[in-house]
């Protein structure tokens, strides 16, 4: 029988977060990884470009090991559709934290277990935070996030070249560190 190849997963939800405590569990899992895919995005769905990788890269007889579940997705639905992928390839799974063998009936039905959980916990969170706005708004404490001012007339002007072919919308964008959908609102809103 050949040797297991382990691919290590992470996934920390942004970038000021740190990967360490999961690179040690990986570390301390005693078994070198082949190859370890880190994301900096949040698991609130599978549009990662690390994950996207690992599952590219993985083949049958391989062993993703990931410090837990909820690293792999946060929704019960995405964590059961990456689970399936990968043992659709031969690819087994190991938690370091829940320990579980997704070979088996009783695995599948534990990670589900899990993945339940994992998505009671990012919805829960996302409740909080949403009543510590709703109460931070009703004392005058939290007014949202500011927008970015803007020099009018500055605007006008690159809007201009921009009409006139002098430059892309995406340059103009750029010049003012505007997003799509707020560069085409205010282009509505100043009539340009």
């Amino acid at each position: 029988m050949a040797e297991k190849t382990y691919i290590g997963y992470v996934r920390i939800s942004s970038a000021d977060q740190n990967e360490a405590r999961q690179l040690k569990a990986l570390e301390d899992f005693g078994k070198p990884m082949h190859r370890i895919f880190i994301d900096k995005c949040s698991g609130k769905n599978t549009d990662r470009p690390e994950l996207r990788k690992m599952l590219d890269y993985v083949r049958d007889g391989d062993v993703v090991v990931v410090s837990e579940y909820a690293r792999l997705a946060r929704s019960s639905a995405d964590m059961l559709r990456i689970v399936n992928d990968l043992q659709e390839k031969g690819v087994e799974i190991i938690s370091l934290k829940e320990q579980l063998d997704t070979t088996t009936p009783q695995g599948r039905f534990m990670l589900t277990v899990f993945a339940g959980l994992a998505e009671l916990e990012r919805e829960t969170i996302r409740e909080r935070q949403r009543e510590g706005i709703a109460i931070a708004k009703a004392k005058g404490k939290y007014k949202g996030r500011q927008p970015i001012p803007i020099d009018v007339e500055r605007f006008k002007a690159e809007c201009a070249k921009w009409r006139a072919g002098q430059q892309t919308a995406k340059a103009t964008m750029k010049k003012f560190g505007m997003t799509p959908s707020r560069f085409y609102r205010k282009v509505k809103e100043f009539g340009l």
